[in-house]
């Protein structure tokens, strides 16, 4: 019979413990070497290039036939391929500049006028950097500059054009630093800024201040709907019960013998609303819509710029036939409509950078019902369309308008002749050039 001494079990869970300790280290340092690793072939799938793989396998192969066949010809050769690796890598060390500002001087233009991207590259180490490549991204383009060694302290401010031919809203950047070596093995891609947005603005141009269709008093426009408390004196009735006192006119109660009070038309403040129409078949051309743009964006302005209360409307999607339409952002009604803000000049221009005509846009008849529906209290429109909208569409819009408003037409086509008619109690102006809008509008408020 054989005894075990009290000492063996306590060794053999010792050793035990010691063992699941080395193998749990063991697990773990394995984890940390597998995500250098990952981290590694991560970093060299962004950096090391087609060529370059192709160089690295290549070098590969050469020295594990030339050790293994023993020869010394493709030894030498996986060994300069691999040289050639190492020098490549060496080539991209370091970031480069200390630091890449991008910055827009003016993040709002209007079409035409000149706009640029600043570029300003410090490096505040010791060490002097080499020269790179810069990259900057602008709109659907990039730009390149080469970026000279900098030395301590060195400052590299470089200015960048920026085209404005056109409304809308132009992305520029990441700026980033391309540096390869010269036979492109390697290439290495750092950003160092954020995205910045230039808006460019339609154009526009001052116009003669929009009285016509405004009562000309500082409280607003008398309507026919009467009150017992406004401004605007209408005719005096008898006393009735509850009336307020302060309103006898004690003179014409003496002569009657009555008590008579004054009664009042209520007063509303005069509103005036731009519809502009985004329907594709409205326009001969793209030059069409962008004068109708800046028309739309100048008549806007000028109504900002005197305080006037004011609604910038602009076409919605039509509802499908049979479907519950989906309001787009800003729209009521829930279709036929979208109205931008008019908060500022500045927001109301920046909504127009991105407005384009849409086939799917409610016809010039819809619109114009659902705006006079959901906007108040107006008493002048301005309808902005092209030559392409015909005569019986415009009648039909302007029978949409409440009674009592008036209605302006403003008809463009590029580099045509300026004209001006009536249709019914509608105006109707046909502009060619921005310019024309000017004489429009001086006429508008000399008859009114």
């Amino acid at each position: 019979m054989t005894f075990h001494t009290g000492s063996t079990i306590p060794e053999e869970a010792a050793r035990e413990g010691l063992l699941a300790v080395v193998i749990g280290r063991g697990v773990a340092a394995a984890r940390a070497a597998a995500s250098v690793v990952d981290r590694l072939a991560t970093s060299a799938r962004g950096v090391v290039t087609t060529l370059g793989w192709g160089v690295v396998v290549a070098a590969v192969a050469a020295l594990a036939l030339g050790y293994g066949w023993g020869w010394a010809e493709l030894v030498v050769v996986g060994w300069g391929l691999a040289l050639l690796v190492v020098l490549a890598s060496a080539h991209l060390a370091g970031r480069g500049a200390g630091s890449i500002d991008l910055s827009l001087p003016v993040d709002r233009v209007a079409v035409g006028e000149a706009a640029e991207a600043r570029l300003v590259a410090r490096n505040p180490g010791r060490r002097r950097f080499a020269a790179a490549r810069l990259e900057l991204p602008v709109g659907d383009r990039i730009v390149s500059r080469m970026l000279p060694p900098l030395a301590h302290d060195a400052v590299f401010d470089e200015r960048v054009a920026v085209p404005t031919r056109r409304r809308g809203v132009i992305a520029v950047g990441p700026v980033r630093t391309v540096r390869a070596d010269p036979i492109g093995l390697m290439r290495r891609d750092i950003e160092w800024s954020g995205v910045r947005m230039l808006h460019v603005h339609p154009r526009t141009i001052a116009v003669s201040p929009l009285s016509t269709g405004y009562l000309r008093d500082l409280e607003g426009t008398p309507t026919r709907d009467l009150t017992v408390s406004d401004i605007a004196f209408h005719a005096l009735r008898e006393y009735q019960p509850g009336d307020d006192r302060r309103y006898i006119h004690w003179r014409s109660s003496a002569k009657t013998g009555t008590f008579m009070v004054r009664q009042f038309e209520e007063t509303r403040r005069s509103r005036m609303m731009v519809v502009l129409d985004l329907a594709s078949d409205a326009y001969e051309d793209a030059e069409d819509f962008e004068l109708a743009v800046s028309a739309a964006a100048s008549l806007g302005a000028r109504a900002i710029r005197d305080a006037r209360s004011i609604s910038f409307i602009t076409s919605g999607r039509a509802r499908a036939a049979g479907r519950a339409s989906t309001a787009a952002p800003g729209s009521r009604g829930g279709t036929g409509m979208r109205e931008l803000p008019t908060a500022s000049r500045d927001r109301l221009l920046d909504a127009l950078c991105l407005v384009e005509t849409d086939p799917r846009a409610a016809g010039l008849a819809d619109t114009v019902r659902a705006a006079s529906e959901s906007v108040s209290g107006v008493s002048l429109v301005f309808v902005v369309t092209g030559t392409a909208r015909p005569v019986a569409s415009l009648r039909q819009a302007a029978s949409r308008l409440p009674a009592g408003v008036e209605g302006v037409v403003v008809r463009c086509a590029a580099e045509g002749e300026a004209d001006a008619r009536a249709i019914g109690a509608l105006s109707v102006f046909g502009i060619g050039y921005l310019e024309d809008l000017r004489a429009m509008v001086a006429r508008t408020a000399s008859v009114a």
